[in-house]
């Protein structure tokens, strides 16, 4: 039988070349075990390229959930649906799936006073479309309009909107801190005219629609706002007492339950 005239340096420089590297680690192994085990070509080949695109989607997700800049503690996993009895589990899990709401440019708004976990559920929303594989970007809101403000300065706004598109959802995070009076915040509007119908928008707000008037140039855009979001939408409202809060709360309890309490005797007693 004669020799293969393709040894492992000149596989390797070739597989680099074609920008193969799961196979360029894999295919010295696996080709030996073809020999042993008599594969037929076809087998080898499907094996190594399974392990190619099973990296090349790992890799992938891994830049998506890196690009999307969600907190990495704020899962489904982590949120507590017990604590919030009004949001249905199945159906934030329906939205997790993405399918149908994003195809149409639906949607998502969660309101609910400070601490009460709409960035969690938001944030928690978005992981789950960026595992099913969809690109996702979470930002303050007032941030974004700060950038799409400079944009707008440099006579790049069209562009700055368009580069947007590449993500199926933003998450506006905390909308009801960008304020009218501290910058013109027409380009918030002019972002959710953009991907009304088109891409979606998750949205976090501390007020509910009766309180933007304090974010829009003017009552018509605050209207006009909120007839595009609201038009396809799931509401969420978080109507409970603050994590943060019930946290030093119980904190307290448990602190006070730890100090010594003294008798009338004077005798020194620990609390239950």
């Amino acid at each position: 039988m004669n020799a293969s005239p393709y040894d492992a340096g000149s596989m390797g420089l070739m597989l680099n070349e074609l920008r193969l590297p799961t196979i360029g680690k894999l295919w010295l192994d696996f080709a030996q075990r073809s020999d042993k085990e008599g594969w037929q070509a076809s087998q080898l080949l499907g094996v190594l390229f399974e392990h190619e695109l099973a990296e090349r989607a790992k890799r992938r997700l891994e830049r998506h959930r890196v690009e999307s800049r969600l907190d990495p503690t704020k899962t489904l996993a982590t949120f507590d649906f017990g604590l919030v009895p009004m949001v249905s589990k199945a159906h934030v899990m329906a939205l997790a799936s993405g399918d149908a709401w994003l195809e149409k440019g639906a949607t998502v708004l969660i309101f609910g006073p400070p601490g009460t976990g709409k960035s969690h559920l938001g944030a928690a929303i978005g992981h789950a479309l960026i595992d099913t594989g969809y690109r996702v970007l979470c930002t303050r809101t007032s941030e974004l309009v700060q950038k799409l403000q400079a944009a707008r300065k440099a006579l790049q706004l069209p562009a700055a909107l368009a580069k947007l598109d590449r993500f199926d959802l933003i998450i506006l995070d905390d909308l009801s801190y960008v304020r009218k009076d501290q910058a013109e915040t027409s380009v918030l509007f002019e972002l959710i005219s953009e991907r009304y119908e088109r891409k979606s928008l998750l949205i976090t707000a501390n007020q509910p629609f009766s309180g933007w008037n304090n974010v829009f140039p003017d009552p018509g855009m605050t209207v006009a706002a909120i007839d595009r979001l609201v038009h396809h939408s799931t509401i969420f409202e978080l109507n409970v007492e603050s994590y943060r809060r019930r946290n030093a709360s119980d904190n307290k309890k448990d602190r006070q339950r730890q100090l010594p309490n003294q008798d009338s005797d004077g005798a020194t007693t620990i609390a239950d």
